[in-house]
Protein backbone atom coordinates (compact mmCIF):
# COMPACT_ATOMS: atom_id res chain seq x y z
CA UNK A 1 0.00 0.00 0.00
CA UNK A 2 1.45 3.37 -0.98
CA UNK A 3 2.22 5.99 1.60
CA UNK A 4 -0.28 8.76 2.12
CA UNK A 5 1.15 12.15 1.14
CA UNK A 6 -0.11 15.07 3.19
CA UNK A 7 -0.03 18.47 1.52
CA UNK A 8 0.30 21.61 3.59
CA UNK A 9 -2.47 24.15 3.24
CA UNK A 10 -1.16 27.07 1.19
CA UNK A 11 -1.98 30.69 2.02
CA UNK A 12 -2.98 31.69 -1.53
CA UNK A 13 -6.65 30.92 -0.96
CA UNK A 14 -6.58 32.85 2.30
CA UNK A 15 -5.10 35.89 0.57
CA UNK A 16 -7.65 35.68 -2.26
CA UNK A 17 -10.54 35.50 0.20
CA UNK A 18 -9.17 38.47 2.16
CA UNK A 19 -8.80 40.52 -1.04
CA UNK A 20 -12.46 39.85 -1.81
CA UNK A 21 -13.52 41.08 1.63
CA UNK A 22 -11.52 44.30 1.23
CA UNK A 23 -13.13 44.87 -2.19
CA UNK A 24 -16.60 44.41 -0.70
CA UNK A 25 -15.85 46.86 2.10
CA UNK A 26 -14.85 49.56 -0.39
CA UNK A 27 -18.00 48.86 -2.40
CA UNK A 28 -20.19 49.21 0.70
CA UNK A 29 -18.52 52.54 1.51
CA UNK A 30 -19.27 53.84 -1.98
CA UNK A 31 -22.90 52.68 -1.83
CA UNK A 32 -23.40 54.65 1.39
CA UNK A 33 -22.60 57.92 -0.38
CA UNK A 34 -25.67 60.01 -1.13
CA UNK A 35 -25.88 63.16 -3.30
CA UNK A 36 -27.13 66.42 -1.77
CA UNK A 37 -30.82 67.22 -2.05
CA UNK A 38 -30.19 70.63 -3.62
CA UNK A 39 -28.36 71.04 -6.97
CA UNK A 40 -25.85 73.53 -5.62
CA UNK A 41 -22.19 73.46 -4.63
CA UNK A 42 -23.18 74.91 -1.26
CA UNK A 43 -25.33 71.85 -0.61
CA UNK A 44 -22.44 69.62 -1.70
CA UNK A 45 -20.00 71.40 0.63
CA UNK A 46 -22.45 70.99 3.50
CA UNK A 47 -21.82 67.24 3.25
CA UNK A 48 -18.17 67.66 4.27
CA UNK A 49 -18.54 65.36 7.34
CA UNK A 50 -19.63 62.57 4.99
CA UNK A 51 -16.81 63.31 2.58
CA UNK A 52 -14.21 63.38 5.33
CA UNK A 53 -15.52 60.16 6.86
CA UNK A 54 -15.47 58.42 3.47
CA UNK A 55 -11.97 59.67 2.61
CA UNK A 56 -10.46 58.57 5.93
CA UNK A 57 -12.14 55.17 5.76
CA UNK A 58 -11.09 54.61 2.15
CA UNK A 59 -7.50 55.48 3.06
CA UNK A 60 -7.72 53.21 6.09
CA UNK A 61 -8.91 50.24 4.01
CA UNK A 62 -6.16 50.87 1.46
CA UNK A 63 -3.46 51.01 4.15
CA UNK A 64 -4.75 47.91 5.92
CA UNK A 65 -4.86 45.99 2.62
CA UNK A 66 -1.29 47.02 1.72
CA UNK A 67 -0.02 45.97 5.16
CA UNK A 68 -2.03 42.74 5.06
CA UNK A 69 -0.56 41.93 1.65
CA UNK A 70 2.91 42.65 3.05
CA UNK A 71 2.44 40.28 6.00
CA UNK A 72 1.05 37.50 3.82
CA UNK A 73 4.40 37.33 2.03
CA UNK A 74 5.78 35.65 5.15
CA UNK A 75 3.03 33.01 5.25
CA UNK A 76 4.23 29.57 4.17
CA UNK A 77 1.23 27.63 5.42
CA UNK A 78 -2.39 28.49 6.23
CA UNK A 79 -2.33 27.17 9.79
CA UNK A 80 -5.56 27.09 11.84
CA UNK A 81 -4.20 29.85 14.05
CA UNK A 82 -3.42 32.05 11.03
CA UNK A 83 -6.90 31.42 9.61
CA UNK A 84 -8.64 32.48 12.82
CA UNK A 85 -6.38 35.49 13.38
CA UNK A 86 -7.13 36.57 9.81
CA UNK A 87 -10.88 36.11 10.31
CA UNK A 88 -10.66 38.24 13.46
CA UNK A 89 -8.85 40.91 11.46
CA UNK A 90 -11.49 40.84 8.71
CA UNK A 91 -14.30 40.93 11.29
CA UNK A 92 -12.88 44.11 12.80
CA UNK A 93 -12.61 45.59 9.31
CA UNK A 94 -16.24 44.70 8.60
CA UNK A 95 -17.29 47.16 11.33
CA UNK A 96 -15.77 50.06 9.40
CA UNK A 97 -18.73 50.83 7.06
CA UNK A 98 -21.11 50.94 10.03
CA UNK A 99 -18.86 53.21 12.08
CA UNK A 100 -18.20 55.41 9.04
CA UNK A 101 -21.90 55.85 8.26
CA UNK A 102 -22.74 56.59 11.90
CA UNK A 103 -19.95 59.16 12.18
CA UNK A 104 -20.98 60.82 8.91
CA UNK A 105 -24.70 61.06 9.64
CA UNK A 106 -23.99 62.41 13.12
CA UNK A 107 -21.72 65.10 11.60
CA UNK A 108 -18.74 63.98 13.67
CA UNK A 109 -20.53 63.78 17.02
CA UNK A 110 -18.39 62.64 20.01
CA UNK A 111 -19.72 59.13 20.60
CA UNK A 112 -19.78 58.04 16.92
CA UNK A 113 -16.21 59.32 16.48
CA UNK A 114 -15.18 57.48 19.66
CA UNK A 115 -16.72 54.29 18.28
CA UNK A 116 -14.91 54.90 14.99
CA UNK A 117 -11.59 55.19 16.85
CA UNK A 118 -12.44 52.03 18.80
CA UNK A 119 -12.85 50.18 15.49
CA UNK A 120 -9.39 51.41 14.49
CA UNK A 121 -8.10 50.04 17.82
CA UNK A 122 -9.71 46.65 17.18
CA UNK A 123 -8.32 46.46 13.63
CA UNK A 124 -4.83 47.26 14.89
CA UNK A 125 -5.13 44.77 17.75
CA UNK A 126 -5.95 41.95 15.35
CA UNK A 127 -3.12 43.14 13.08
CA UNK A 128 -0.77 42.65 16.04
CA UNK A 129 -1.94 39.04 16.19
CA UNK A 130 -1.00 38.61 12.52
CA UNK A 131 2.41 40.13 13.20
CA UNK A 132 2.92 37.71 16.07
CA UNK A 133 1.99 34.77 13.87
CA UNK A 134 3.81 35.78 10.67
CA UNK A 135 6.74 37.94 11.83
CA UNK A 136 7.60 37.02 15.41
CA UNK A 137 7.38 33.29 14.68
CA UNK A 138 9.41 33.50 11.46
CA UNK A 139 13.06 32.30 11.68
CA UNK A 140 15.64 35.03 12.29
CA UNK A 141 17.38 34.32 8.98
CA UNK A 142 14.23 35.47 7.14
CA UNK A 143 13.21 38.41 9.34
CA UNK A 144 15.92 40.60 10.86
CA UNK A 145 15.73 41.31 14.61
CA UNK A 146 15.58 45.06 13.89
CA UNK A 147 12.54 44.68 11.62
CA UNK A 148 10.86 42.42 14.15
CA UNK A 149 11.50 44.89 16.96
CA UNK A 150 10.43 47.99 15.01
CA UNK A 151 7.18 46.43 13.79
CA UNK A 152 6.34 45.27 17.30
CA UNK A 153 6.93 48.67 18.89
CA UNK A 154 5.20 50.52 16.06
CA UNK A 155 2.11 48.37 16.58
CA UNK A 156 2.10 48.88 20.35
CA UNK A 157 2.54 52.66 19.97
CA UNK A 158 -0.28 53.06 17.44
CA UNK A 159 -2.52 50.72 19.42
CA UNK A 160 -2.07 52.98 22.45
CA UNK A 161 -2.77 56.09 20.37
CA UNK A 162 -5.98 54.62 18.97
CA UNK A 163 -7.11 53.94 22.53
CA UNK A 164 -6.28 57.52 23.48
CA UNK A 165 -8.15 58.77 20.39
CA UNK A 166 -11.30 56.89 21.43
CA UNK A 167 -11.23 58.50 24.88
CA UNK A 168 -10.32 61.99 23.64
CA UNK A 169 -13.06 61.86 20.98
CA UNK A 170 -15.72 61.72 23.69
CA UNK A 171 -14.91 65.35 24.44
CA UNK A 172 -13.01 66.57 21.39
CA UNK A 173 -14.14 64.48 18.38
CA UNK A 174 -12.08 66.36 15.78
CA UNK A 175 -8.92 65.88 17.86
CA UNK A 176 -9.69 62.18 18.28
CA UNK A 177 -10.19 61.78 14.54
CA UNK A 178 -6.96 63.69 13.93
CA UNK A 179 -5.05 61.24 16.15
CA UNK A 180 -6.44 58.34 14.12
CA UNK A 181 -5.37 59.97 10.85
CA UNK A 182 -1.87 60.66 12.19
CA UNK A 183 -1.51 56.99 13.16
CA UNK A 184 -2.36 55.95 9.60
CA UNK A 185 0.62 57.89 8.26
CA UNK A 186 3.15 55.59 9.92
CA UNK A 187 1.60 52.62 8.09
CA UNK A 188 1.74 54.12 4.61
CA UNK A 189 4.82 51.98 4.06
CA UNK A 190 4.51 48.48 5.60
CA UNK A 191 8.26 47.96 5.85
CA UNK A 192 9.50 50.54 8.40
CA UNK A 193 12.07 52.92 6.80
CA UNK A 194 14.42 52.52 9.78
CA UNK A 195 14.49 48.77 9.24
CA UNK A 196 15.38 49.30 5.57
CA UNK A 197 18.22 51.63 6.59
CA UNK A 198 19.61 49.09 9.03
CA UNK A 199 19.46 46.32 6.44
CA UNK A 200 21.31 48.50 3.96
CA UNK A 201 24.06 49.18 6.50
CA UNK A 202 24.41 45.50 7.35
CA UNK A 203 24.40 44.30 3.72
CA UNK A 204 27.78 43.03 2.40
CA UNK A 205 29.68 45.46 0.22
Amino acid sequence: MGAVVLHRATPERLSAFSDGVFAVLITVLVLDLRPPEQPTFKALLSLWPTGLSYAVSYLFIAIVWVNHHYLMRYATEATPRLLWFNFAHLFSMSLLPLSTAWMAVSELAPQPVAFYAAVFFLVNATYVLLIWELIDRTPADKVSPSLRRIMRWRSIATLSLFAVAAVVALRYPIVGLGICISCLIVYLKPDPPLAEHRRARSAPR
